[in-house]
């Protein structure tokens, strides 16, 4: 098969990080026989060094025209990057912002999984960890309180500030076939999370996701109020298949989990439209300290590029290499200096790719 890949290196690490994620693809494509044809997009603070914005319609219309985009880390140091000295609106992550509305990208999804590999870095305490835990968090991305009206009054000489949620049933169905699709590829179980004891709504979304499920008979769906999830998640985290919830919660929720894994520097995030379409990226920043240096852990690119495979392209034989490559290296006892620990061994970001790319 042969598809189109936007690149978004981006700034600080995210050249290095997006190399070793590329490297991973063409070892995929000779193995498997695919052809990647690439193409690099400008975003971020080097679009700004490049084109002085930080998004260019150019830029927007490669990505559309694309199957996938794969992007590195975006931004740099806010106190002494002369990004930061601009307006807001011409920031990196203005950029980021604008590229993911102009393609319409309403689902994200974080995955959250341990590697029996590095329990030792998870918080939890090893009888709560049990066999370990594999979830993915799929939150609803271009509604709800984060883009309802607002305003800031005052009346009677008391200010009050005034934040409106809202959803309709067109946004809450399709986020949800997102996450029973999600499920039918995984261990075929979703958790709806809501405040539907107190939420209108909630009680609306919990209604839309029931239909929904009735058109996916195989999958189980259970709800879940959100102040137990957040509890749960740290109780039993490995009751969780797929979980499904609005911008807000998820917003708080897969920032939980990922601490739950106990490293930042593992975890892939995607963002999708109602087509195949997908931007993907680490959950990382860009961390412009390391930047050039060799060292950053190049894994949450790579497991955000098998992510690509399979939720954009349908490759899920390949996909499931990449993670099982990735495996075998950490079982095999290699570290970046991110996850090091006593008795691995240290490789740079360049090694962890070859390595990577070996097993596959």
């Amino acid at each position: 098969m042969e598809y189109k890949i936007s690149l978004i290196p981006g700034d600080g690490i995210g050249p290095e990080i997006v190399g070793e994620a590329k490297k991973i693809l063409d070892k995929v494509c000779e193995k498997y026989g695919h052809t990647f044809n690439y193409e690099e997009v400008l975003l971020g603070g080097a679009s700004i060094d490049a084109c002085g914005v930080p998004l260019t319609q150019e830029a927007i219309d490669t990505a559309k025209s694309s199957d996938a985009v794969l992007m590195g880390s975006i931004g740099g140091d806010a106190k002494t990057s002369p990004w930061y000295k601009l307006e807001p609106s011409k920031r990196p992550e203005a950029g980021l912002l604008a590229i993911r509305k102009a393609l319409n990208l309403f689902a994200n999804l974080r995955p959250a999984y341990l590697y029996n590999e590095l329990k030792g870095a998870c918080p939890l305490k090893e009888e709560v960890i049990g066999d370990g835990f594999d979830m993915i968090i799929v939150r609803e991305l271009t509604g709800g309180l984060y883009f309802g009206e607002r305003k800031t009054v005052e009346e009677n000489g008391v200010r009050k500030a005034i934040d409106t949620l809202t959803y309709d049933e067109k946004e809450i169905r399709r986020i949800a076939v997102k996450a029973f699709e999600i499920a039918d590829k995984r261990k075929k179980k979703v958790t709806s999370v809501d405040k539907a004891n107190v939420l209108d709504s909630s009680r609306l979304w919990r209604k839309v996701v029931e239909e929904v499920a009735a058109d996916y008979p195989d999958i189980t769906l259970e709800h879940m109020l959100v102040d137990n999830c957040a509890m749960q998640l740290v109780h039993n985290p490995g009751q969780f298949d797929v979980i499904l919830t609005e911008n807000m919660f998820g917003d708080i929720l897969s920032d939980e989990a990922s601490m739950v894994t106990g490293s930042i520097g593992m975890l892939s995030s995607a963002s999708l439209n109602e087509t195949k379409f997908g931007l993907y990226e680490p959950s990382h920043g860009s961390a412009p300290d390391i930047a050039g240096k060799g060292i950053a852990n190049p894994i949450a690119t790579i497991l955000s590029a098998a992510m690509m495979l399979r939720f954009s392209l349908d490759l899920d034989k390949e996909a499931d290499a990449v993670e099982a490559a990735v495996q075998q290296v950490l079982k095999e006892g290699y570290r970046t200096v991110d996850i090091m620990s006593e008795g691995m061994k240290q490789v740079g970001t360049k090694e962890m790719g070859d390595l990577i790319a070996e097993r596959i």
